[in-house]
């Protein structure tokens, strides 16, 4: 595999409305204070070169908290239209990027490392990269620059879906041990999920 040169940008998607959740979830806190939006931003801050996080219209409390972190915030004028809308803003407001990392703002308890993993396959040539566990894809999913014509033509709100389907055989598989790949935030009892993970006596996630 070549190496990657150049900078690998997160994006995170942070325009939803938290229908299903009954509040804002992205600025809710956790149970052990973080905000919900924060502590995702703040991992994929830590393991990528940059974050562009998106939000919809009138998200100024979510904007002032992920700027404080660091992240630039822009907002989507059209992210009532589903994910895939937010997602093509983003990646069109970074083309310069070398690989963008595609993550969800409401996906909290994804260890840095396992971002790193996913970037750092990215930097050596994967076209694709997704973390997995226990044989489970999940996320954030990187995507290196060829693919950004075709992240760019998505629309709706089925994300990165018809892309990945499109280069299944291209995807680097990055196993790692984090069950937060797969956990996000839909409903108020998903918040307990650490304490979850503790029950099952697995120390090493809480």
């Amino acid at each position: 595999m070549f190496r990657l040169v150049g900078l690998i940008i997160g994006i995170l998607l942070a325009a939803g409305t938290s229908r299903r959740f009954g509040a804002d979830k992205l600025t809710h806190l956790l149970p052990d204070g973080d905000r919900v939006a924060v502590r995702a931003c703040r991992n994929l801050l830590a393991s990528t070169d940059g974050v562009l996080a998106v939000v919809r219209p009138g998200s100024e409390e979510l904007t002032a908290l992920l700027q404080a972190e660091g992240a630039e915030v822009q907002i989507c004028a059209d992210a009532k239209q589903g994910m895939g809308a937010s997602l093509v803003f983003g990646v069109r407001a970074r083309p310069e990027a070398a690989g963008w990392l595609i993550a969800l703002a409401d996906m909290p308890w994804i260890a840095p490392t396992t971002i790193r993993k996913v970037a750092d396959a990215l930097r050596s040539g994967a076209t694709i990269a997704a973390p997995c566990w226990q044989g489970r894809r999940g996320h954030p999913v990187g995507f290196s620059r060829v693919l950004g014509p075709d992240l760019a033509a998505l629309s709706g709100d089925v994300g990165a879906k018809a892309v990945i389907q499109a280069y299944l055989e291209l995807i680097h598989i990055v196993d790692c041990d984090d069950p937060g790949i797969l956990q996000d935030i839909d409903k108020q009892e998903d918040l307990n999920f650490l304490k979850k993970l503790k029950s099952h006596h697995d120390s090493r996630y809480y």
